[in-house]
C-alpha cells in the first residue's frame, strides 16, 4: 500500500494537495498586494506582543514570552520587512506550489511562515496548511513528480554533482 504514494501512480495525490495549497497561498498573497488599503502587519505583530504578557498577574500569557520579544525587539521595529516577506512569500510560496517547482522547499517555507503565525496568536487555517505542507515535505521528489519538479530537480543534481564530484555522483544518486 506505501508503494502507492511513491511514484507516478500516487503523483495524483500529491497534486491535489500542492494545487489547493498553491491556490490558497496566492490568493491570500493576492489579496494583501491588492487589497483597497495597503496589508500592514503592525497590529497582527502588536497583538502577538500584548499576547506575550499575562493578562493579570499570575495568569500565563498566551504566546510565549520570547516570541513577544522578538515580536517586539526586531518585527515590529522592521514591519515594512515584514509586510514585504508576508506579502511577497505568500504569493511566491503559492507559486511555486502551483507549478510544482522546488516543491519541498516552497513547503517548508510555507510551514515556516504558518508557525510565525501561529506562535504569533493566529490560529486561522494555519494548523490544516502546516498538516499539508508537512505531508509534502514527506512526500519528497513526489510532491513535484507532476510539475517543474519533474525536469529541474535532475538538472539541479547535475549541476550539484558537477561542483562536488564529478559524474560519478549522479550516477551514484540515480
Amino acid at each position: 500500500m506505501l508503494e502507492y504514494f511513491k511514484g507516478a501512480k500516487g503523483s495524483w495525490m500529491w497534486v491535489i494537495i500542492r494545487l489547493w495549497l498553491g491556490y490558497n497561498w496566492v490568493q491570500a498573497g493576492w489579496h494583501k498586494l491588492s487589497g483597497a488599503t495597503p496589508f500592514d502587519a503592525s497590529g497582527f505583530i502588536k497583538g502577538g506582543i500584548a499576547g506575550s504578557v499575562p493578562a493579570k498577574p499570575g495568569a500565563k500569557p498566551t504566546i510565549q514570552p520570547w516570541w513577544g520579544n522578538f515580536l517586539k525587539n526586531f518585527a515590529l521595529p522592521n514591519t515594512g520587512l515584514f509586510n514585504f516577506l508576508v506579502m511577497y512569500g505568500e504569493i511566491l510560496v503559492g507559486l511555486a506550489l502551483l507549478v510544482g517547482f522546488a516543491t519541498i522547499f516552497a513547503a517548508s517555507m510555507g510551514f515556516l511562515m504558518n508557525f510565525a503565525f501561529v506562535m504569533s496568536g493566529s490560529i486561522s487555517t494555519s494548523p490544516v496548511y502546516m498538516i499539508l505542507q508537512f505531508v509534502l515535505v514527506l512526500g519528497g521528489a513526489y510532491a513535484g513528480y507532476i510539475g517543474v519538479d519533474y525536469w529541474f530537480r535532475p538538472m539541479y543534481r547535475n549541476f550539484v554533482a558537477g561542483l562536488f564530484g564529478g559524474e560519478k555522483t549522479v550516477k551514484s544518486a540515480a
